[in-house]
């Protein structure tokens, strides 16, 4: 799921990782939107934002946008840093750091959220923001951009493109091309919106906790992925 990259990826991988990565994304933006009130887990509507305060001369309040974007780019320069950084070291595990950084940042919110978000809200969001930059910067490298799991305006853009191209593809093998990449959209969708009815739910209930919630989908996608090469490393053994 991590491991694979590039071409080297199948359906299935894509598949995979969408789930786990789409519903922690899902997650975070329904935590960050009730705690915060405001969008974490992309920065297209930031920009809006910050050009409303520029123009009304909002400069504090312009600036609370500016570092929202920045904080979701942030991530995402130290997220592929990291990748390219430590694959010159030890690549064995390069791209399970920062999944495993994104889950120690969800945890530490999720455990301290409630005594800073009264005085340092937007902290919070800023913090939010580079856990999705640190995820959507990793996904994108994985899956040659194929996978992005933390906003849906361009997803549903592709999807509008590849529904449109059934018409024109008559081919079999086309045809299942078309329909395997739109089930990975729908996979996306469904978890993000899974992701967000849960982190909803549960912010109701026990607040800031959710993000442990978030916190415990990685480690465990982390931990579905070194299972599975501790046993591609024994059957391996055994059938020699």
């Amino acid at each position: 799921m991590f491991r694979r990259i590039g071409r080297r990826r199948t359906p299935k991988h894509n598949l995979q990782i969408a789930s786990f990565l789409s519903f922690v994304a899902g997650i975070v933006g329904a935590v960050g939107f009730f705690a915060a009130t405001a969008l974490t887990t992309n920065v297209t509507g930031h920009f809006a934002f910050l050009i409303d305060r520029v123009y009304y001369l909002d400069l504090w309040k312009a600036i609370i946008y500016f570092l929202y974007i920045n904080f979701f780019f942030l991530g995402s320069f130290i997220s592929n840093f990291l990748v390219e950084y430590i694959s010159r070291k030890n690549s064995k595990y390069v791209y399970v750091i920062p999944t495993f950084i994104e889950s120690i940042i969800l945890l530490t919110i999720g455990i301290t959220g409630k005594y800073l978000i009264t005085d340092y809200p937007d902290f919070i969001a800023c913090v939010l923001l580079f856990t999705m930059g640190l995820q959507n910067a990793l996904v994108t490298r994985i899956s040659n951009a194929v996978v992005r799991t933390t906003h849906l305006t361009g997803l549903f853009t592709d999807l509008g493109i590849e529904f449109s191209q059934l018409f024109f593809h008559k081919s079999k093998a086309s045809r299942k091309q078309l329909y395997t990449i739109i089930k990975l959209r729908f996979t996306i969708i469904t978890f993000f919106f899974l992701g967000g009815i849960v982190g909803g739910f549960f912010y109701t209930k026990i607040g800031f906790y959710t993000l442990i919630l978030g916190s415990i989908t990685l480690l465990l996608a982390i931990r579905y992925e070194n299972i599975k090469l501790r046993l591609k490393l024994l059957q391996r053994r055994i059938n020699r």
